[in-house]
């Protein structure tokens, strides 16, 4: 009867010690790949969100309600990695409303170097891109309250399905022209591939300052 109580003890023992290790081993390929597709899901459903935070944001602007859209916009630029191109537009225009004119200019500059002229709000990006550069121009020649700016430099911009941008350096041309003494000097772009095209990560560094010239 020991013996049997022993041997049972034993086997509790064995069971327990495997089902220990069991728990301790790494997840099945099977269960890493269904937490991944889990948190894809969970991060679509936020995303989605906050573009939905996005069109109200653009409701407010569209009624003439400034404050109440800029802080939407701030919102989504505050809890989204990588800011929607269209954000940078509406963003842009939604400060010069507020009088940041320098905030604007920056903003709807990344919207025009990443649609060129073929964007849905290209051409009125471009108007209001000039208006917020003669207001600025204006103002720097007063005294005028300084606000906080949200420049696009602290963020990463979404260069869209394609994943690449125009380089705003040579313009797409390759090459970069440059005054000197003896006329124009016309010379290879030092950041781009030979079509005048940056990939999005590059884009993002280029703005940030952290994009080394090739040699």
């Amino acid at each position: 009867m020991r013996k049997f109580k022993t041997i049972s003890a034993l086997l509790t023992f064995c069971l327990s010690l495997l089902a220990t290790l069991a728990f301790c081993q790494p997840p099945s390929s099977n269960q890493t790949e269904k937490q991944k597709e889990y948190v894809q899901q969970a991060e679509q459903i936020r995303k989605s969100a906050l573009l939905r935070e996005m069109d109200s944001g653009v409701y407010y602007m569209d009624k003439g309600m400034h404050v109440q859209a800029d802080a939407k916009f701030k919102y989504i630029l505050n809890n989204l990695r990588s800011v929607p191109s269209d954000l940078t537009f509406y963003f842009g225009k939604n400060s010069f409303q507020l009088g940041n004119y320098k905030q604007a200019i920056d903003w709807l500059n990344k919207y025009i170097q990443l649609k060129g002229t073929n964007g849905q709000f290209s051409v009125e990006a471009m108007e209001w891109q000039r208006k917020a550069e003669n207001e600025y121009m204006r103002e720097k020649n007063q005294t005028s309250q300084q606000v906080e700016q949200v420049l696009s430099t602290s963020y990463d911009i979404d260069c869209g399905p394609t994943g690449r941008v125009t380089c705003p350096v040579c313009k797409g041309d390759h090459v970069t022209i440059k005054k000197g003494p003896f006329g124009d000097e016309y010379r290879t772009c030092k950041y781009c591939n030979e079509h005048g095209i940056l990939t999005c990560e590059e884009y993002n560094k280029l703005l940030r300052g952290q994009l080394k010239a090739r040699q």
